[in-house]
């Protein structure tokens, strides 16, 4: 019996958090179950676009246009046009249906979409036990059909770089990434540290954080890097001595598990998922109070002893949540259905 799921999200040469799930599960289960065949389904503004990218050998590609015509389906990015026989969706964050963090044309279709997700699926992945609460409360969806499996990390391969006294932030700028702040906290470090900000510019809101960078008094020790290459952020994760992620609202916060498992010790909000992805591995402040973001990124800066602790606690968080869990906890699903 073939498997289908939506592998439309998975395209790209900037891959967004989406993308790099969609990868992780689409060759993991591929790899995992050789004997298996499975169906990568892409919308048809995408289909041509796929072969520019190698699948796996057990995979093949389908056009997604109405039901998948495949008795089970999993829907990789919160959205069901139309369900298959067995039909399973993750749900990755719905921070649009809670703040200002997009324009309302955006939140009425994203909106419509996910209430669809929701009603056509047989069961639903939540990357957090904060997504999944919000799919309850916000979808009203029964607790029986939700399954939390949180996102994983992979050891990187060969990079290294010497440590400098560098944080570092990474993420599309956008006004839920709460930058500006982050800028203004920034400038409670000692002389010599340096600030890079990693991730496309385009997000909601993001003039408006990135005008921090402009008024701030240590203008000159900001580095507004744009989007980069899977490369230079590994350089990146080597040279920093800190990572910053004060965000303000995430379904689970990829990024501060990337920099754990890079021996990064992190600066992370105690809102939202991130205290689950954090644990007891990063200094958890209010990212809306500048002050505090300061003074953990000041003390961080100047104790050598307590980076090392959170390095080690890091490196052990990330060996606990890998990409190959995420798959075999992702077929086990499967099996509840088949």
């Amino acid at each position: 019996m073939p498997i289908g799921l939506d592998a439309s999200y998975s395209l790209g040469r900037n891959p967004s958090g989406v993308a790099v799930y969609s990868r992780e599960i689409l060759t993991g289960l591929a790899r995992a179950h050789p004997e298996e065949k499975f169906l990568f389904f892409y919308r048809p503004h995408r289909y041509l676009r796929s072969f520019r990218e190698p699948i796996p050998a057990n995979a093949g590609r389908r056009i997604l246009r109405g039901a998948p015509s495949t008795p089970l389906f999993h829907a990789l990015n919160q959205r069901v046009d139309a369900p298959a026989r067995r039909t399973v969706t993750t749900f990755h964050d719905l921070f649009v249906l809670t703040a200002d963090y997009s324009t309302p044309e955006f939140r009425e279709r994203f909106a419509a979409q996910a209430w669809a997700a929701a009603e056509r699926s047989d069961l639903i992945i939540a990357v957090s036990r904060f997504t999944a609460r919000q799919v309850e409360e916000l979808l009203k969806v029964e607790p029986s059909r939700i399954r939390v499996i949180p996102h994983g990390t992979r050891a990187p391969e060969g990079i290294a770089a010497a440590r400098e006294n560098l944080v570092l932030t990474i993420g599309a700028v956008q006004k839920r990434k709460n930058v500006g702040r982050l800028v203004k906290a920034f400038e409670a470090t000692p002389a010599g540290w340096r600030l890079a900000i990693a991730g496309s510019a385009e997000g909601y809101g993001a003039a408006e954080e990135l005008r921090a960078v402009q008024e701030s008094a240590r203008w000159g020790d900001i580095d507004v890097l744009g989007y980069v290459s899977p490369e230079t952020l590994e350089n990146l994760y080597g040279r920093a001595r800190i990572f910053a992620f004060p965000s303000l609202d995430e379904g689970f916060g990829m990024p501060v598990l990337d920099a754990m498992g890079r021996g990064v010790p992190v600066v992370s909000s105690k809102c939202s998922a991130l205290p689950e992805v954090a644990g007891d591995a990063a200094i958890l402040v209010d990212p809306e109070n500048i002050e505090e973001l300061g003074a953990a990124l000041a003390r961080l800066a100047g104790d050598d002893a307590l980076r090392k602790e959170l390095v080690q606690r890091g490196l052990a968080r990330a060996a606990e949540m890998t990409w190959e869990n995420a798959v075999k906890r992702t077929w086990s699903v499967y099996q509840e259905l088949t």
